[in-house]
């Protein structure tokens, strides 16, 4: 295979030549391997190889997007020679367009973002062997949803005809279990997971696989609670879906089109003094660092919440034209569309109490482990999804709990919001532990 940024520069030539005032190419490929067993056995095991061509054309202030698989000379063509046909049907759009060439990254930082090792299956076969064996270990679990041990690369390259060409190489590795406690129709299932850019630094297999063993086994015999208005804790792995909602509703086309519920509070106070939440594309080994975003533009740490207020939009350049704004560097991009703006590795910063000094003066409450539902209006920030998790009694967790909802609205959740300090950078998307009081939860 030729170089990529050979090829995709070939391919822009192609398309000017076919007619296009102007496009960009982004060219991505990648070799994954994943082994899935169950009860011991391999239920799964794959690999694969690809490349995914996406061509850009714009043809005055119109666009339009092609995909192919194929780098052979006369596929090229092809996809140009489409891609402009295209782009001469379509209404027009005064926003869309590529960067000046002074907006364009120039300094590309190393971000160690890429493992040089590649993986194998037997080492993969044996990881997720040993979380589940881990897992089956523990007394009271039953049966086995099975564990997964996962690798790839990809090699994503850019250019455009603006002049921008460059290229990031990542990984990722990822480990996860999942089991069964109890019997018949009591039974229960937990998991765990883990994911890094480098092997070396995933958590043991047999901690992923124990600890999901039990969980699994924590949650039997849940039972039900009047429904109050409560203190609600929310554990790390479903705390970071509260982060995900803030950075779903400061995305450029959402403000622009006036469908997010934060779309008139820039500058305003969201959080309480002293919080911030950060997104930082050039942390080490981040799970979504990237040195340059997918129009060309440069990348950089920015505390999107600081001091408790809004401070920035998340934007591509098209939905920073619509709002008369710099862009931000956040556009992302697949082979098959344009660029729309989308968060990297997004954390909120950690407070100064443990999560058990967080939950110390509580009498009664809720601690939520697994939230059920996508129950948010993101035009007016309603929030009501389906949850499980434990009791808080005299600020301990005490047993399990089922089939509750929580509610609330996501304006008066962030005013209250109080983290822990026990932030991990798990998912890319990253929370501590959360406290928010005065929430309703609907039980029996």
């Amino acid at each position: 295979m030729p170089d990529p940024l050979d090829l995709i520069t070939d391919l822009i030539d192609r398309a000017r030549r076919a007619g296009a005032d102007a496009a960009d190419v982004v060219h991505v490929s990648g070799t994954s391997l994943s082994v899935g067993l169950r009860l011991g056995g391999i239920e799964k095991l794959e690999r694969a190889e690809g490349q995914d061509i996406g061509l850009r054309v714009l043809v005055g202030t119109r666009q339009a997007c092609v995909a192919s698989s194929d780098p052979s000379p006369a596929a090229l063509d092809e996809l140009a020679t489409r891609a402009v046909a295209m782009a001469r049907e379509v209404p027009e759009d005064p926003h869309c367009g590529l960067a000046d060439p002074d907006q364009l990254a120039t300094d590309m930082p190393a971000l160690d973002s890429c493992d040089p090792r590649e993986m194998d299956a037997e080492t993969l076969t044996d990881w997720a062997r040993r979380a589940e064996d881990a897992a089956r270990a523990v007394s009271g679990v039953t049966n086995s949803e099975g564990a997964e041990a996962s690798w790839t690369r990809n090699l994503v390259s850019l250019a455009a005809s603006n002049g921008f060409a460059g290229r990031r190489e990542d990984s990722r590795c990822g480990l996860a279990a999942s089991v069964l406690a109890g019997e018949g129709v009591a039974m229960e299932r937990d998991y765990d997971y883990t994911s890094a850019v480098y092997f070396d630094d995933l958590r043991d297999p047999e901690e992923v696989g124990r600890t999901a063993g039990e969980k699994a086994v924590r949650r039997l015999n849940p039972t039900k609670i009047d429904s109050a208005v409560m203190p609600v804790v929310f554990d790390p792995r479903v705390a970071r879906s509260l982060i995900g909602h803030l950075a779903a509703a400061i995305k450029g086309p959402a403000v622009a089109r006036g469908t997010s519920f934060l779309g008139e509070r820039m500058g305003a106070q969201l959080f309480s003094d002293g919080l911030a939440v950060i997104d930082d594309p050039h942390r080490q080994r981040g799970l979504r660092s990237k040195p340059f975003d997918a129009e060309g533009l440069p990348t950089g740490a920015r505390r999107v919440i600081d001091d408790g207020r809004l401070t920035t939009w998340l934007l591509d350049l098209r939905s920073a034209r619509q709002l008369s704004v710099a862009p931000t560097g956040h556009a992302a991009r697949g082979a098959g569309g344009p660029p729309s703006p989308s968060a990297t590795n997004f954390h909120l910063a950690p407070g100064s109490r443990s999560p058990r000094d967080l939950m110390a003066d509580i009498g009664r409450g809720f601690y939520v482990t697994e939230m059920i539902g996508h129950g948010l209006n993101m035009v007016t920030g309603d929030y009501s999804r389906g949850a499980t998790g434990f009791r808080i009694e005299d600020g301990e967790i005490a047993g399990p709990v089922s089939e509750l909802t929580v509610a609330g609205n996501l304006l008066d959740m962030f005013r209250r919001l109080v983290p822990a300090d026990d932030l991990v950078f798990r998912y890319g998307t990253d929370a501590p532990t959360l406290r928010i009081d005065d929430m309703s939860v609907a039980g029996r």
